[in-house]
This record gives structure tokens, sequence and C-alpha cells, in this order.
């Protein structure tokens, strides 16, 4: 099996950046590395992954510095070019890889040794109904997130590169100083402008914030450009569905109710980062014979019956 990278970037991510983390190392099969690729942050990111890594020796996650340029796409690319790994995941510091992540992934590119590229489908842990809108996700990215055709584009929070396919294309890929671009789409077109394979597997699971819906329609409308951006910058390749219409359509309602229901967690004092995976979690800590229950406790947070029955509701 080949091993994988988890590179993660981030910029003032304090709240979430622990419980990405976590997830990342608590898996059925354990990442080469999880590389923190700290971007200026002025809040304490960088203090809780330090204190991660102390806490947690054994853990293979180690922690960057991309001080030069401000910016997702240097910081991105600085992490995927120091990682070591035959595959490097990329996803975001509000992510929470379902527990097997590293396992299919890995899967992935054993199995299929024309796979360059990789994705699957997402579950917003801080919206209800988490098992329908991950089939609603899964359809709509299969369907829809489709360039040239049928070839699959990657989703940024949810991917990763065979390591020779990163090196092939990482001077090519679009600086996009203006930040005006989706740069998952971008490394997607480069990799299908080189005749490269990219797939689409519906086990390859992560967990995303809902936040992006919680803006103004004039922010999340100039949010939906960049996918026409996107392929303006590469006339070359074409699409035939548009998949931001679906995005149009679901904004209204859940622009309404997304910050109904974080109040309702907070009200339950429901923290849905941390509880999105607890039940698969607490099954590897049964096989591998883990007290789950005192680990969270010294993770800072006291997870009972009742909270993973509360988290399974929501």
């Amino acid at each position: 099996m080949l091993n994988v990278s988890i590179v993660i970037p981030a910029w003032n991510e304090e709240e979430r950046i622990n419980a990405c983390l976590v997830n990342a190392t608590r898996q059925t099969v354990a990442p080469h590395e999880v590389i923190v690729v700290d971007n200026r942050s002025t809040d304490s990111t960088v203090s809780i992954v330090e204190d991660f890594i102390r806490d947690h020796p054994d853990s293979p996650v180690r922690l960057l510095h991309q001080d030069d340029s401000q910016g997702l796409i240097p910081t991105r690319n600085y992490g995927l070019n120091h990682a070591t790994g035959d595959v490097l995941g990329r996803v975001d510091a509000d992510c929470m890889l379902k527990p097997d992540w590293v396992e299919v992934v890995s899967g992935i590119f054993t199995e299929d040794p024309d796979a360059m590229g990789a994705t699957g489908p997402v579950v917003y842990y801080d919206m209800p109904a988490k098992r329908v809108g991950l089939k609603g996700d899964d359809k709509v990215r299969r369907h829809t997130y489709r360039a040239d055709g049928d070839q699959v584009l990657l989703f940024g929070s949810n991917m990763a590169l065979r390591a020779s396919a990163w090196r092939a294309i990482a001077t090519e890929v679009c600086p996009d100083k203006e930040d005006v671009m989706h740069e998952d789409l971008d490394v997607s077109l480069h990799l299908l402008g080189r005749g490269m394979k990219t797939v689409y597997s519906r086990r390859m699971i992560c967990g995303i914030s809902a936040r992006r819906i919680d803006t103004s329609f004039a922010s999340f409308h100039n949010y939906m450009k960049r996918f026409r951006n996107t392929f303006d910058a590469h006339p070359e390749h074409w699409r035939r569905h548009r998949t931001e219409q679906a995005l149009y359509a679901a904004y209204p309602a859940l622009r309404l109710f997304y910050p109904v229901y974080q109040k309702y967690l907070d009200m339950m004092d429901v923290n849905p980062a941390e509880r999105i995976w607890l039940k698969e979690q607490f099954e590897i800590a049964e096989k591998e014979g883990e007290d789950l229950d005192d680990r969270e406790g010294s993770e800072g947070g006291c997870h009972t019956v009742a909270d993973r029955t509360i988290a399974d509701r929501a």
C-alpha cells in the first residue's frame, strides 16, 4: 500500500485546527505525515499545533511556516513541495477526515496505477440531516463536477494527488495573484491538460463546515464567479454542467437556516467538528483497546453517551 501525506494550509484557524488534527491522525491506517503549513497566523493557531505535537509525541504531525507570501496557493504549494509521501492529500484546516480516509485514499492509488488525482463527497458537520446532505453532495459531484465531458474535477477540501503528478504540474499551476479563481479547479485542469487521470470515490469522505453559506449574497456571488474565472483562464477546457447553479438554488434556504442551527448547537453545547466521526472513532478505539473517553477528556472535551446521541441526531 502506498503511504499518504496530508497537507493542511492554515491561517488563523484556532477554532478548528485541533479537531482537524485529531481526525487526521485517528485513522484506521496511519498517515505517513500530517503537515500543517502556517501562513502568518495572528491568532493561537501555531501554539495549538505545537501543543498537539507536544501532547502526541508519537503522532506524525509536522508544523511548517510559509511566511514569504500571504495566500492559500503559495501556502498549499509549500506544503505539497515539502511532503514526502507517495500520495499527497490536501484538505482545509476546518476539515474533519472520516477515520478510514487515509486507508481509502491509499487504496485508490495503489489499486489504480493510472490514477493521478482523487476526490470524493463531503458532509457538512455543522448542518442537520447529515446523511441526506452527504447523498445530495455525492449526487451533485458525480453528475456535474466534471470537465471535458466526463473528467473528474478535484475538490480542494477533499482531494489527493499522486506525488509524481504534483511534481509534474507544480511549476505550471496558476499563481492567481488577483485571487479570483478556484485553486482546486486550476490544479484539476492542469492535470487533465497533461492527460492525467482523475477519479471520484464515494468512500473518500470528508466533513467540512457550511460556513461559506453564512455570507452576504454579494460575497457568495463573487465566490461562485470563481468557477467561470477558472475556466476562462483555461479556454482549452470546457464543461457541460454549471455546478454553481445548484449552489445558487440552495443558497436562500441554507443562508436562512444556518445561523438558526448554530444557535441550537450552542444551546445543546455540541461541538459538531469534534462529534462528526465520534461513532467511528469509538469503534477504532475499541479495536485498539484504547479508552477514548479518557483521551477525549485530555484533549479538552468530555464526551458522554448523551453527547454522542445528540451528535447522531444532528
